[in-house]
């Protein structure tokens, strides 16, 4: 593990602690008790990242710890203890020195306890787990529910109809005729939906009459309501489908559609409708939300409609392993039978499991990214917004895709789209802003780990910002170090400490400063005194002499 300054700037700029951050100020030492315990706990909520020597209040800087000097053996002892490897460095900031752990997540369906409790964060807390989120964790080695047989169930509880679209999808996607001779007890013994044991929830579910699901699962339901206004409590519309999905799934879309409003945006000299609901996106989310809830809870999926949101509630939480912040890259099916059976008949990719999609279609019409906000361990709740935030935006990247030989990955328009938004490039994306920089979607400013990002000139000047565009560039690196030297030579008897000159160029990070900073004193024009925080600098190479002696 090699933590950078720039990962570090990133976790300090985070508006709050989450799921997989914790920091402490831990001055000039720490219980290794209380660091056992917060590293099991963060295991325990699917890893995550503590850092010793951060304030705890906002905006976050670094405070300096000494705590836990020998690293060596702090590892050890939480690897014998926690039976998890976890990684610790200490990282020499300007300010003074760091503290990283980085804790991995607990095995799959298996809490990690220390001195005999499973912990949890609550707050400012530790605290033990509840009893629902341990059997939510020995749950996750149950195997796949929608494959275990329904008893009583036969074929006369599966619609003829049902049965005979997904034959007829099933060989369109495969473009096998032999699929749409099969008899209807091979066709759903080949797909696994039959079994010589019986018939499984995956076939009821997908293919099941309306009176055998409320006779064997009736919690398998989707329940539709509009509501002509947020924070409306009576809805104008509800509609319920307790039938299987391949019944239900073109009403429910065209339902949604005729409430669809369309909203006019331009491109070059034409003006084409952008539709506030992407169908890919909607029928994506709800089979999202069919082969990944958790039918072992009653509780129906919920589908909300409102002018300009579209809000899917499903029970259960995420599968295991699987984050709002990892959904595009982890795949974990809560039920595969009825995941891979989707896939066949053509409605979902199998191995992308259609978040991808969402995305995409969110991030080319200039709407905000799908919103997991409200999800917890007992539902996911799933936000699709409808209004097109920036148009201009829209245009821009419809240029940029036809200019490239091939779509852009899901990742490339995720960056533009941070870019745009002004967010930091989390780490993981930052391999695609080299490529995007060549193709002149991007441009970089600064170099180093000083280096920033923001769109292609032609982007501001479509909107008619390019002011903006000369204030996000900022000044050339030369003026930057100009501004820096006349600072530290306007005081040179105090000299000028870090945080001063952080001053001088607020639109620059700390260690953007410390850049330019080095590179003066490489070419003689400055030295510092005195280390990390008491560290001040003086005009000139360094002499050995005292400035203030003169």
């Amino acid at each position: 593990m090699t933590v950078s300054l720039a990962q570090l700037e990133l976790w300090l700029r985070a508006e709050h602690e989450d799921e997989h951050l914790e920091f402490k100020e831990a001055g000039r030492s720490f219980r290794f008790e209380q660091l056992a315990k917060y590293c099991a706990a963060l295991a325990n909520e699917r890893g995550g990242v503590m850092i010793l020597g951060i304030s705890r209040s906002t905006p976050r800087h670094v405070t300096g710890s000494q705590a836990f000097r020998n690293l060596i053996n702090t590892r050890a002892r939480l690897t014998e203890t926690l039976r998890l490897r976890i990684d610790a460095e200490g990282l020499q900031h300007p300010e003074g020195r760091v503290v990283v752990f980085q804790i991995p997540s607990r095995p799959l369906g298996l809490p990690i306890p220390y001195q005999g409790t499973y912990w949890m964060r609550r707050g400012e807390e530790l605290v033990p787990m509840t009893e629902d989120m341990l059997r939510r964790i020995f749950n996750e080695t149950v195997p796949d529910y929608s494959a275990t047989i329904c008893p009583n169930v036969s074929l006369d509880d599966l619609d003829p109809e049902a049965i005979e679209w997904f034959q007829t999808a099933w060989q369109r996607k495969t473009g096998n005729t032999a699929i749409s001779r099969l008899s209807p007890e091979q066709l759903l013994s080949d797909a696994d939906l039959t079994v010589d044991e019986g018939v499984t929830y995956a076939a009821l579910i997908l293919l099941g009459r309306r009176w055998a699901l409320s006779r064997y699962l009736s919690h398998a339901e989707v329940i539709f309501e509009y509501r002509s206004r947020e924070g409306s409590i009576e809805y104008a519309q509800r509609e319920e489908y307790r039938e299987g999905t391949l019944l239900y799934l073109d009403k429910l879309w065209g339902l949604i559609n005729s409430r669809n409003d369309v909203q006019p945006i331009r491109h070059g000299l034409f003006m084409y409708d952008v539709p506030t609901f992407n169908e890919d996106a909607v029928r994506e989310a709800l089979l999202n939300a069919v082969s990944h809830r958790d039918y072992r809870l009653a509780g129906s999926v919920f589908v909300r409609q409102y002018p300009q949101r579209l809000e899917i509630v499903s029970p259960g939480g995420f599968p295991p392993g699987i984050t709002a912040d990892n959904i595009l890259w982890r795949q974990h099916p809560r039920n595969r039978r009825i995941a891979e059976n989707l896939a066949r008949c053509g409605l979902v990719e199998r191995s992308g499991q259609g978040a991808d999609r969402m995305y995409e279609s969110c991030i080319t019409e200039g709407k905000a990214l799908p919103d997991f906000t409200g999800t917890d361990e007992h539902q996911v709740s799933l936000s699709l917004e409808g209004q097109i935030r920036d148009p201009q935006f829209v245009e821009f990247l419809q240029e940029f895709v036809a200019d490239r030989p091939s779509p852009p990955s899901t990742q490339d328009l995720l960056v533009l789209d941070l870019v745009s938004r002004d967010v930091a490039i989390p780490e993981f994306l930052r391999p695609h802003l080299g490529g995007l920089v060549e193709e002149g979607a991007l441009e970089r400013v600064g170099r180093g780990r000083g280096t920033r990002y923001l769109l292609a000139q032609r982007y501001y000047r479509m909107v008619g910002r390019k002011g903006e565009y000369t204030r996000r560039r900022g000044l050339d690196r030369d003026t930057n170090k100009a501004l820096l030297l006349k600072h530290i030579e306007d005081n040179r008897r105090e000299g000028s400490p870090l945080r001063e000159l952080r001053n001088v160029l607020p639109m620059l990070s700390s260690a953007q400063v410390q850049t330019l900073l080095r590179e003066l004193r490489t070419d003689d024009h400055i030295h510092v005194r005195g280390r990390t925080k008491a560290g001040r600098w003086f005009p000139g190479a360094d002499s050995g002499e005292d400035p203030n002696a003169k």
